[in-house]
């Protein structure tokens, strides 16, 4: 196949480019450099797959590249990883919002387009709960919870816009599936994974403001496998969770990662102590304090395998890949 995917350069970019890469597949990663390096990032190693420049403002030579193409996985945006004032505010909506408008226009300008269009979206759209899981029938979309943070409302504002663009861009040959992926864990450097056995590593890895919260993850396996799933099954278009079926409780996810990774101490952290850290890394907690209990429902009806479906398996084989690298 020749896939295309704009905004390809950060870590579930570079893990899908790869495998898919490694695959036999043709892969196109579309940047804002022309270099293919993250914003930021010092790494200068060439990428074996190609990487064409774009604005993600306006079309361009690089709309091209989706003529013929056999799948488009749009992970445009800018990183969340900040504080949310008012100037990242608009620019992590608009990048989202714009960039994705911009692909749904050059799919349905192209002569070939795409067959399928897989969009990010985030697990993030569902509510905060601790009652029961969100599936894609009975889940509860997000935004109304009483005492919920700004922060957390805006997210979810966020998350909506991002899925209309994607439900109003008119591509009436190419198949569109919307993921509400959950946190993609994987050994790669400065992913959410290698950020958590960090701290676990040096003792911070501890229950964090009491521990209820749940924590919805996939392990990188099982995400990529999802996907080669979703371009193949023609039945899947929407909103799909892309999750493992076995979200876990803060206090329970911390204490199995302590636990394959050999960790004796895990210092727990108040709310208070959480939201000082996050101040002054420049950061939010709403990925720390939210409840996700997110389930894959449509995968699990229409039959798909996980590898990894407990978080026991999925963090013993993260710690060992990741002493080995």
């Amino acid at each position: 196949m020749k896939i295309v995917i704009p905004g390809g350069t950060g870590q579930v970019g570079t893990l899908l480019a790869r495998a898919f890469h490694r695959d036999g597949h043709s892969v196109v990663v579309l940047s804002r450099r022309a270099d293919g390096k993250r914003a930021g990032s010092e790494a200068a190693s060439a990428t074996p797959w190609r990487v064409v420049r774009w604005d993600a403002q306006r079309i361009g030579p690089w709309a091209k590249e989706l003529e013929g193409t056999d799948v488009v996985v749009n992970l445009a945006g800018r990183n969340v990883n900040c504080r949310y004032n008012k100037k990242h505010r608009r620019e992590i909506m608009e990048s989202r919002v714009r960039s994705t408008r911009l692909v749904g226009e050059a799919i349905g300008a192209a002569r070939k387009p795409p067959r399928i269009w897989l969009q990010a979206s985030t697990a993030t759209i569902y509510a905060h709960r601790y009652d029961a899981a969100n599936d894609e029938r009975t889940g509860i979309i997000g935004g109304d919870e009483p005492g919920a943070p700004d922060t957390w409302r805006f997210s979810i504002d966020v998350a909506k816009a991002w899925e209309r663009a994607v439900d109003e861009s008119p591509t009436p040959a190419t198949r569109k599936v919307k993921l509400r992926s959950a946190m993609v864990m994987s050994p790669d450097k400065d992913g959410i994974f290698d950020t958590l056995l960090t701290l676990v590593r040096r003792g911070l890895g501890g229950t964090a403001a009491g521990g209820r919260q749940y924590i919805s993850w996939i392990h990188e396996t099982d995400f990529i496998r999802s996907l080669y799933w979703l371009i193949a099954r023609e039945d899947m278009e929407g909103a799909v969770n892309v999750a493992s079926p076995n979200p876990l409780p803060n206090k329970e996810f911390m204490g199995i990662l302590r636990e394959a990774a050999h960790a004796r101490i895990g210092l727990p952290a108040t709310r208070l102590m959480l939201e000082v850290g996050a101040f002054f890394m420049r950061s939010e907690t709403e990925l720390i304090l939210k409840s996700r209990r997110v389930v894959p429902g449509r995968m699990l009806e229409a039959g798909f395998d996980f590898v990894f479906p407990q978080w026991e398996q999925a963090a013993r084989d993260l710690c060992a890949r990741s002493l080995a690298s």
